[in-house]
C-alpha cells in the first residue's frame, strides 16, 4: 500500500480515529498524542486543516499525496508545504524521474522511498536570499525599511543588535535620549510623563532575553501570496533588552478599574502623509502587566540601533512583534479594546473560520486579533545547501520559542518526516527566550538529504508541514528544513 496523507478525510467518518493514527505515525502533522485529551484536539486541527485543502481548485478529493505530486508538483508543492518553486526551476519536476532530481540536487536521495513522486527538494524550490543588505541582512524594501536575517546568521545564543531584523511601517525618527519622554494617559488616576532619566530612577531596572518575531514571519512561503513582506525565516531575534517593567509604571499612574487595554503611539511618521499615525497597537492589561513585558531603553547592554527604537520602545515578549511598539512616547489606557491603526479590519487579525485560498474575506469576518506566536523552531547551522563527507557527523543546531509557553521538545529527521530523532533542549536563559537545541546526525550514506526540525510546546503544541492559508500571511509556523548534501 502506498503511503501518504489521505486528501479523502471529509469522506464519512467511520475511520476517523484509524486516519489520526496513520496520519500521526506517518506524517507527524505536529500533533503529539502523548495523553487521551489531546486526541480531540489533534482531530479538531487535523479537519481544519483538510477541510481548507479540500476546497482548493486542484480538486484533491480521492487524491493521495503521491497522486498530488504526480500530477502536478509545483501546485501540489504550494498546497502541502505553501512555497512556490524558483523560476529557473519551473517545470523541470514535471516527468523528472529520481535521477534526473538527483542530478538537479547534486546526488542520489538515499530516502526516495519516502518521497511522494514528483515532490519538489527543497535545495531547488527554496528562494536563495541574494540580496545585499546591511551586515548580512537581505532587504525586502525601502519605503518603508523591512529587513531581515539569513537564518544560518541567527546562530548567536544572544541576537547581536547587528543581526536584529528591522521591521518599520513608517519613517524613522531622530531619538535623542537625554530629551526623549514618554507619557501614561487614560484611564489613569495619576497620568505621568516621564524621561528616560525618570524611568531609571523611579523604577527598578532589569534585563532579559526576549524573543520577538514579526506575525508575518513565514509570509513569502504562503500561496496565493499575500499582501505585505514577503519574510521567509529571518524575522525573529531574541536579543537582551534593559529597560523597566511596564507593569510597574501602570501602578505608578493608578491604572483604573476601568482600564482593559493599551494603546501605544511612537515618533515615527507615515510615509504618505506625515500628520498620519503610521501604527499604534496595543494589548490587553492582563499582559501589559505581565512582568516580562518592558519599556525598554537598552539592548544587549549597550544603545539600540535607530532601526531597532532608539531611544525608548516596548518589548511584549512571545507576542506578535507589532505590539511592542519602536520609538515610544505615549501609552493610554483605554475601557475598550484599542482601535488605532493596525488593530481593525484586516491587520493582524485572523478570520473566523476557514478559507479557501486567495478568497476575498470581508473586513467583519477579521474577528480573531493575534497575540501570542505559535511553537516554532530554526535551524541555523549548518547553512542550508551545505557539503558534507560521507561518515562524518554532522552537528545540527538552532533555536526554539513558543509565545507565552516553553518548548518541551526538538526532533530532527533526514528521512522526509518517516522517522524523527530527539535532539538536546537546553533550558531557557528566562521566560520568553528561545531555547537553544542541537542534534548529532551520520548519514547512511552519500546523497541528497533534506533535515528538518519540529518543536513542540509544553502544551503538547507542535509544528505541522504546512499551515491553512489566511489573507494575512501571518503565523506560519511550518517545520523548517534544510538541504544537505554528503559526498
Amino acid at each position: 500500500m502506498r503511503r501518504g496523507l489521505p486528501f479523502h478525510c471529509w469522506r464519512p467518518v467511520q475511520s476517523l480515529l484509524t486516519r489520526v493514527k496513520v496520519c500521526a505515525r506517518n506524517w507527524e502533522l505536529g500533533c503529539i498524542l502523548p495523553r487521551t485529551q489531546r486526541l480531540f484536539v489533534c482531530i479538531e486541527r487535523f479537519f481544519q486543516t483538510l477541510w481548507g485543502l479540500s476546497r482548493m481548485t486542484l480538486r484533491l478529493k480521492g487524491r493521495d499525496l503521491f497522486e498530488l505530486f504526480a500530477n502536478d508538483p509545483e501546485k501540489a508543492d504550494a498546497v502541502v508545504f505553501v512555497r512556490v518553486v524558483q523560476e529557473d526551476r519551473r517545470g523541470f519536476l514535471k516527468g523528472a524521474g529520481l535521477a534526473t532530481m538527483g542530478a538537479m540536487v547534486g546526488a542520489t536521495i538515499p530516502f526516495s522511498r519516502n518521497m511522494p513522486g514528483g515532490f519538489i527538494p527543497v535545495a531547488m524550490a527554496e528562494e536563495a536570499m541574494a540580496i545585499e543588505g546591511k551586515e548580512g541582512l537581505v532587504v525586502l524594501g525601502d519605503k518603508p525599511l523591512n529587513a531581515e536575517t539569513p537564518p544560518h546568521l541567527l546562530d548567536d545564543e544572544v541576537t547581536p543588535v547587528s543581526r536584529h531584523y528591522i521591521r518599520n511601517n513608517g519613517t524613522v525618527p531622530d531619538g535623542d535620549a537625554a530629551t526623549w519622554k514618554v507619557s501614561i494617559e487614560g484611564e489613569v488616576d495619576t497620568p505621568l510623563t516621564l524621561s528616560i532619566a525618570d524611568l531609571k530612577k523611579q523604577f527598578e531596572v532589569v534585563t532579559a532575553q526576549l524573543t520577538i518575531e514579526c506575525g508575518g514571519n513565514g509570509r513569502a512561503f504562503f500561496e496565493p501570496k499575500a499582501k505585505g513582506g514577503q519574510w521567509t525565516y529571518g524575522a525573529v531575534g531574541c536579543s537582551r533588552w534593559t529597560g523597566v517593567r511596564l507593569a510597574d509604571v501602570l501602578k505608578a499612574a493608578k491604572v483604573k478599574s476601568t482600564a482593559i487595554y493599551t494603546a501605544h503611539y511612537g515618533a515615527d511618521q507615515a510615509l504618505d502623509d506625515p500628520a498620519k499615525v503610521p501604527l499604534s497597537r496595543g494589548i490587553p492589561i492582563a499582559k501589559a502587566m505581565d512582568p516580562h513585558t518592558l519599556i525598554a531603553f537598552a539592548m544587549n547592554d549597550g544603545a539600540m540601533h535607530p532601526q531597532n527604537g532608539h531611544p525608548l520602545r516596548l518589548v511584549v515578549p512571545g507576542w506578535v512583534g507589532s505590539t511592542s511598539h519602536k520609538w515610544l512616547t505615549k501609552i493610554v489606557l483605554r475601557d475598550k479594546v484599542h482601535d488605532g491603526k493596525g488593530m481593525t479590519k484586516h491587520s493582524y487579525r485572523l478570520p473566523g473560520g476557514s478559507v479557501e485560498p486567495g478568497e476575498a474575506v470581508a473586513d467583519e469576518a477579521f474577528t480573531n486579533i493575534i497575540q501570542a506566536m505559535p511553537v516554532k523552531s530554526l535551524i541555523t547551522r549548518p547553512k542550508s545547501r551545505i557539503e558534507v563527507a560521507a561518515g562524518k557527523p554532522l552537528e545540527i543546531g538552532g533555536h526554539a520559542w513558543a509565545g507565552d509557553n516553553t518548548i518541551a521538545a526538538v526532533d530532527v529527521s533526514i528521512d522526509f518526516g518517516a522517522t524523527w530523532h530527539k535532539a538536546s533542549l537546553a533550558k531557557p536563559a528566562n521566560p520568553y527566550a528561545w531555547q537553544h537545541w542541537k542534534a548529532d546526525i551520520t548519514f547512511p550514506g552519500p546523497g541528497y538529504y533534506e533535515v528538518w526540525s519540529r518543536a513542540t510546546d509544553d502544551e503538547g503544541h507542535g509544528q505541522p508541514f504546512a499551515v491553512a492559508w489566511n489573507p494575512g500571511g501571518y503565523l506560519n509556523n511550518a517545520m523548517h528544513r534544510i538541504a544537505v548534501r554528503v559526498g
